[in-house]
């Protein structure tokens, strides 16, 4: 299998609204394909994972409080599937194990710990926080393979991204089993002003504690004069 992305690296700007991926490849063969089973792709787009704890609230004395909390030591801030069929029929359950295709083995891959007995509810409540964000999704059926040889598909990245790394990988399957598998990165990086803003509170946190605070009594001193004019 060779593969191919549109672009290898998104620049986050203060106008970045979101980025379009096209992923792209073909199949080589030295000989014709079997006719059964059929051949499937499933294209996975992993961000930089990172520490979550999940809180359980329940209703106490007329309050909602933090009752219970499971922590996550880490897990993807972005996860897309696109697969060409339903995962469920063209991946097996022992090779999603091995591979951590699906998005519960991406995060179970990395580990939860807490004082929690149904650990799995809350991975189950993890995964529909971040799917309302658009952070998490499957897209079945976006994947085009035309011919059992060509295959394309679009991954929308979300406007609000995080700083990284991300793994794009490809999967060629036949009958439940990977037979092949391609690794690609995209970059993801602040550019312009953010970047110079993320650097300068990094390395000179005073000087951009000092530079928030000229700038929020500006604005305040700005909006002051503002409505004095207006009254006037």
């Amino acid at each position: 299998m060779v593969a191919g992305l549109s672009q290898s690296s998104v620049a986050i700007t203060a106008r970045f609204e979101g980025s379009q991926i096209l992923i792209y490849g073909a199949v080589r063969r030295e000989a014709p394909p079997p006719a059964s089973p059929p051949l499937a792709v499933i294209v996975t787009v992993e961000g930089p994972s990172e520490p979550v704890t999940v809180r359980r609230k329940d209703r106490r004395f007329g309050l909602w409080i933090n009752t219970e909390a499971a922590a996550v030591s880490a897990a993807p801030t972005f996860y897309a599937v696109a697969t060409t069929g339903p995962l469920e029929a063209i991946l097996s359950q022992t090779e999603d194990l091995r591979q951590r295709i699906s998005i519960p083995r991406a995060i179970r891959a990395v580990g939860i710990a807490g004082d929690v007995t149904d650990v799995a509810s809350f991975t189950a409540a993890l995964i529909r926080i971040r799917e309302a964000e658009r952070a998490y999704l499957i897209d079945t059926g976006a994947v085009r393979l035309t011919e059992d040889t060509l295959f394309r598909t679009d991954v929308a990245l979300p406007a609000n991204l995080t700083e990284g790394s991300y793994r794009v990988r490809i999967f060629l399957l036949r009958g439940g089993r990977v037979i092949d598998w391609n690794l690609s990165e995209i970059d993801v990086r602040k550019a312009g002003l953010e970047r110079w803003l993320t650097n300068l509170s990094q390395r000179e946190p005073l000087a951009y504690g000092l530079l928030s605070l000229l700038i929020a009594v500006a604005a305040g001193w700005g909006a002051s004069a503002g409505f004095r004019l207006i009254r006037a």
